[in-house]
């Protein structure tokens, strides 16, 4: 990733970047009343924010694709990319607005670089250089898991560094601890499919609605989640890796056998113990880490931290370990542009941001 610092030998304020832009004010300077525009557009929802401060939000606009790619059971990229192209502007306008901000008011703009969908991300930065370049504002390229850790410090003001951060996704699975902005080591990772991506194709192949993620939950409730021993894979394994391709194997193996017999599929306990056994590892793994840093906090976080399961277990297991978790509001879980202004917000302060030339990775890695 392409960075500039701010020089700390320059009191004028002027930017070093290959296409000169001029700071309203040094950034050592920023404070609560700093404001950021936030632009997300990684993936399938298109969501514009401004956050004063780094932690206060003051509009948060999310508008999400799911009934376009829903008849294919899945994101179609090309899809997620015109109408992020329809709906970008829009958002962002509306953000402004429900801020009570014009975009003379804004100190800097920031946009996802990465990881995520490259059709999708070219959308976003796009837009959000044009702002930059118009306005004369920093321009920051945010990482998107990073960003996800940062609506912890979003959702509430207690959360604070370090940290064992669980970034738990459609596309991710990570276990990294947080010793600070910007500083992070990656303890483990899903070794095939994320946890999202085992509840989409699980959900898909019981024939549920798209998304599936949210549908296996729903029927966990109703469902008898000890009624299918599924395999916990890796969970008593060294190390933090996990692994959900044998689960959802498991799943579909074990249905088969049932439609073989002419025996009933029940789809609520099926997505009920396919559910615990996902949460079981996660939270293994998860408290195991907790040991190994001495970790006070944890954060909970990406898309699948709206799991109800997962926000359950984890949270009897922390508290019966004395240890603090955080997990944002459901609308902090999916992919918003308030915690791509907050992580911009936090790498300002510390001098980084990004040159007009540099171009979103589709891969970025967390470090």
């Amino acid at each position: 990733m392409s960075e500039t610092f701010w020089p700390a030998d320059n009191p004028a304020g002027t930017a070093t970047l290959p296409s000169p832009l001029a700071q309203k004010q040094p950034i050592a300077d920023w404070d609560e009343d700093s404001l950021v525009l936030g632009i997300e557009t990684s993936c399938d929802e298109t969501s514009a924010a401004v956050v004063k401060g780094g932690r206060e939000i003051l509009s948060n606009v999310i508008v999400s694709q799911g009934e376009l790619h829903g008849e294919y059971g899945g994101i179609v990229p090309e899809i997620a990319a015109r109408s992020h192209v329809e709906a970008l502007t829009p958002a962002i306008g509306e953000a402004l607005m429900r801020a009570d901000a014009t975009f003379w008011d804004l100190d800097a703009v920031a946009a996802t670089l990465g990881p995520g969908l490259i059709g999708a991300l070219l959308v976003g930065v796009a837009e959000a250089k044009a702002i930059s370049a118009a306005l004369e504002i920093p321009f920051v390229g945010v990482n998107h898991l990073e960003a996800h850790i940062y609506s912890s410090l979003l959702a509430d003001p207690a959360a604070d560094f370090p940290a064992l951060c669980l970034i738990i996704s459609g596309g991710h699975t990570i276990l990294a601890h947080a010793f600070g902005h910007g500083s992070y080591e990656i303890l483990g990772s899903t070794i095939d499919d994320a946890a999202g991506e085992a509840f989409d194709k699980v959900a898909r192949f019981l024939g549920l609605e798209y998304p599936g993620g949210p549908e296996i939950d729903r029927l966990s409730l109703i469902g008898n989640p000890d009624a299918v021993a599924f395999p916990r894979a890796m969970i008593n394994e060294p190390g933090f890796d996990v692994s959900y391709s044998g689960l959802k194997t498991a799943v579909i193996n074990y249905v088969r056998r049932l439609e073989a017999k002419g025996e009933p599929v029940v789809v609520e306990d099926i997505a009920a113990s396919f559910q615990k056994a996902a949460v079981d590892v996660q939270v293994a793994k998860t408290l195991a880490a907790v040991d190994l840093v001495g970790a006070e906090r944890v954060f909970l976080c990406g898309g699948v931290a709206a799991n109800s399961g997962l926000r359950g277990g984890l949270g009897e297991a922390c508290e019966a370990k004395g240890v603090k978790l955080f997990v944002p509001p459901l609308e902090l879980c999916t992919d918003n542009a308030a915690m791509v202004a907050a992580c911009a917000t936090a790498m300002l302060r510390r001098g980084v941001y990004h040159s007009l030339d540099v171009s979103p990775d589709p891969n970025l890695p967390l470090v």
